[in-house]
């Protein structure tokens, strides 16, 4: 018996998954299970036909049974060719669209299944599939750079390029999702959907993706001697503007334990947009003539380097959440600020610490004097 427990315990520990790295977020992913389309549509569709979409279905579970991260393109390719043939279920003159129970199985909780009768439930489901094979093909394209070392990654323009394009073509999906397919469901199907196919959610990761490509976007800039201040501000706030956005669709959502991690990747990314834009505008009012542009500049730095220290606070708690992620080198804009901003926030204390005591001083004696009014 003790033997048996322990040589089981070490095969667990042995079978025990690396600590995955994420650059790019991916929410987690559903996979399709078999469904037996003869059973439903014997006589309703031509055999030719029918054998053409149970096979191409039958690619696609095959595909996705498979450690999905080794298999990106294979099962990318298999989802392209299901999705025109799967088009023709939603045709109403074909009356198709509640003859079939189609199985989705989410892959982080196995128990998790959803069965709806609605072939326009399979075509959300392939299609958001389609952008998490994109979301995941971005993230492995820029995880699998060379490292510098433990604290640094060098990811080269190509990847990053590579990387937006991904990134564009996920959020495209998600739209579609949301514009051209929710909006022919009946209601009792899409209070059926679990959370990850809320309208909320898809829009949240949408807006997402269409920040981390700013964000590469921004990275592109800062190593390009063309690129203006202007346009690398333009670009951060662009960012903080996509995460904000993406952490409102989220609100109205119900997020559960699990799905909780997206909020914390969410709020990690707008602290350091947030660290990127105050940095950029302090870089551009430093350029300033009047005394005061210097000063509101300063202010500017010690702000981004607060947020900064904000962001690497928030990158710790969404590695730490289920499912544990290791803590990711600094590349891309992050790489060069994160040594930029202490260095030139040291140097503006240096430069205005007198004006800083001076603004501290200030406001203690006002706090001071409202405590004493409030009495």
């Amino acid at each position: 018996m003790g033997c048996a427990a322990s040589s089981s315990l070490h095969r667990r520990r042995r079978k025990r998954p690396p600590v995955s790295e994420v650059a790019v977020f991916v929410p987690s992913l559903r996979v399709p299970l078999p469904v037996d389309l003869a059973r439903h549509l014997r006589g309703l569709v031509s055999r030719h036909a029918l054998d053409t979409v149970s096979a191409a279905r039958a690619r696609v579970v095959s595909s996705a049974s498979e450690n999905v991260s080794s298999n990106v393109l294979e099962l990318r390719r298999s989802l392209e060719e299901y999705l025109p043939l799967l088009l023709g279920f939603t045709k109403k003159e074909f009356r198709l669209e509640f003859l079939v129970e189609f199985k989705w199985r989410d892959v982080e909780v196995q128990k998790r299944e959803t069965c709806i009768a609605s072939a326009w439930y399979e075509l959300l489901s392939v299609v958001h599939m389609m952008a998490m094979m994109a979301l995941l093909e971005a993230n492995l394209v820029i995880v699998h750079s060379d490292s510098v070392d433990v604290c640094e990654s060098e990811v080269s323009e190509d990847c990053k390029k590579t990387a937006i394009d991904l990134l564009l073509m996920a959020s495209g999906y998600l739209e579609f999702c949301v514009r051209d397919i929710l909006v022919h469901m009946p209601l009792d199907v899409k209070k059926n959907l679990p959370g990850e196919l809320q309208e909320g959610m898809l829009e949240a990761i949408a807006t997402q993706a269409l920040g981390q490509g700013t964000e590469m976007q921004l990275g592109l800039a800062v190593e390009s001697q063309k690129a203006t201040l202007s346009v690398k501000r333009r670009l951060a706030c662009e960012q903080v503007s996509y995460f904000a956005q993406a952490h409102y669709c989220l609100s109205g959502c119900d997020i559960n334990e699990h799905e909780k991690k997206i909020l914390l990747f969410i709020k990690w990314k707008y602290l350091e947009a947030k660290a990127a834009a105050y940095y950029f505008h302090g870089q551009m009012l430093d350029k300033g003539n009047a005394p005061s542009d210097h000063i509101n500049a300063a202010y500017c730095i010690l702000a981004a380097e607060e947020l900064l220290i904000d962001s690497k606070r928030a990158c710790l708690c969404f590695c730490l959440a289920a499912p544990v992620t290791r803590v990711p080198p600094a590349w891309g804009a992050m790489k060069h600020l994160h040594q930029k901003i202490p260095e030139l926030a040291s140097k503006k204390c240096q430069t205005y610490g007198y004006l800083f005591e001076e603004d501290n001083r200030v406001l203690n004696h006002c706090q001071i004097s409202q405590s004493f009014r409030s009495r």
